[in-house]
């Protein structure tokens, strides 16, 4: 599952609307939660941190700051060749995207996901994303906690 696929509404164009937390988790409890076993991927700080606590570890996934500029201005690229876009947004997702690894960021940032890994209890994983997804897989194949 992806936190962004609950976090949003979806729209079109996407990426507009968020969903409420309370309906986020809600939904989140509804369609994967009860499953036996499950992955969320992305990012859940300051919300649905009931969920957090029933994840039995945590890969943090980083990367060069330049490479992750890099792929996600490729990404962007994509999108725009699939039809209209609002550039103003995009220009303020590109600008908050280049302040993640700055310490002084306001919001979701690098330093606000160390504090938050900081508050787990669960095992963490941390994995350099530069890998090819074969080596991340295995690392984390290897690796995983049993419950």
């Amino acid at each position: 599952m992806d936190a962004d696929d609950y976090f949003w509404i979806p729209t079109d164009p996407p990426y507009i609307t968020t969903r409420p937390e309370a309906e986020r988790v809600a939904l989140m409890e509804q369609v994967f939660v009860p499953r036996e076993a499950w992955v969320l991927s992305g990012s859940m700080l300051g919300w649905g941190d009931s969920i957090v606590a029933r994840c039995d570890a945590v890969v943090f996934l980083t990367l060069d700051p330049a490479e992750r500029l890099r792929r996600i201005e490729v990404r962007e690229r994509v999108r725009r060749e699939s039809g209209p876009v609002d550039e103003v947004a995009l220009g303020a997702f590109l600008s908050w995207a280049r302040g993640y690894d700055e310490p002084s960021f306001q919001g979701r940032s690098r330093t606000a996901h160390e504090d938050w890994l900081a508050t787990l209890t669960c095992p963490i994983l941390r994995l350099d994303s530069s890998l090819p997804l074969d080596a991340l897989r295995d690392q984390v194949l290897a690796w995983a906690p049993t419950s």
